[in-house]
């Protein structure tokens, strides 16, 4: 898979670029990371196998470090600066693919806090996948409304991001007309979904299970 240098808004970022050959309207993902303070990069298992999933059901798929980690430049932002990393990431996702109709937006932690930041900013996205969003740290108030349909998941033992905010979360996004938010959990799963057969596989299946359903749907 091509390892990516492409400009940001704070120098040069590092991403990795997955294509699909010959499918110049192939639909777009991009997988946004976790906490960079905390060891968050785009090479994290959850991030590497959302990217692998969305690249198996038929997407051009780019996830990239946010700045300061790895080779991106700049330095943590607080996630203000983050969320114009992805925008860039994006904006260069689109301008490589400029056939493409459908584009999707994957994050973990706080890459799913500033995913669902980059869906109020880009009416355009057809959908969101939310990984263990940490409705604890950060607020979520900004989706009013959310402007797509998407899947929030967590597992039942996540102590860093608690399940019960992700409930609260869940509960207010769904009070919304318009969109659906389908949410499932992982039974026993922790933030990080450690045990590949018990977690890992069955949240990137429950993934996979919806980005093909809303594929076959007409409707947004």
């Amino acid at each position: 898979m091509p390892e990516l240098i492409f400009p940001g808004p704070e120098g040069r970022l590092e991403g990795r670029y997955h294509p699909q050959p010959g499918r110049p309207d192939a639909p777009l993902a991009i997988v946004l990371h976790a906490h960079p303070q905390f060891g968050g990069t785009m090479n994290n298992r959850v991030v590497y196998n959302l990217h692998y999933a969305f690249h198996k059901l038929g997407f051009t798929v780019m996830r990239f470090n946010f700045r300061g980690v790895g080779r991106s430049q700049g330095e943590f932002d607080q996630g203000i600066g983050e969320l114009s990393d992805a925008a860039s990431a994006l904006d260069y996702l689109q301008a490589m693919n400029p056939n493409s109709k459908h584009c999707w937006v994957a994050g973990f932690s706080f890459g799913a806090w500033i995913g669902m930041q980059l869906l109020m900013r880009r009416p355009e996205m057809t959908g969101f996948i939310s990984v263990a969003p940490p409705a604890n740290m950060y607020d979520f108030s900004f989706l009013a409304p959310c402007p797509s349909s998407g899947l929030i998941v967590n597992g039942t033992a996540d102590r860093v991001a608690p399940p019960k905010d992700t409930h609260t979360l869940v509960r207010k996004l769904r009070e919304q007309k318009g969109i659906t938010i389908t949410h499932e959990e992982i039974e026993g799963a922790d933030h990080f979904f450690r045990d590949d057969e018990a977690h890992m596989k069955p949240m990137i299946d429950l993934v996979q299970g919806y980005v093909r359903r809303r594929l076959t749907e007409t409707a947004r």
